[in-house]
């Protein structure tokens, strides 16, 4: 390798990291806001399991 092709390669590396680390972040706020969702509709289904089981006593 010369010169110009290593310069070259480590002037796109830190950017071609940075993308990914854009798209590893998005991701987990992704995931975050899914589990949220899911934990709201597990909350909302206890709610109704309690509120059935509380009506047959």
């Amino acid at each position: 390798m010369d010169g110009m092709s290593s310069g070259i390669i480590f002037g796109i590396f830190p950017i071609v990291l940075f993308i990914v680390y854009g798209v590893v972040a998005l991701m987990g706020i992704y995931c975050l806001f899914l589990l949220i969702k899911l934990l709201i509709r597990a909350i909302k289904a206890l709610d109704i399991h309690l509120d059935e089981k509380g009506r047959r006593l």
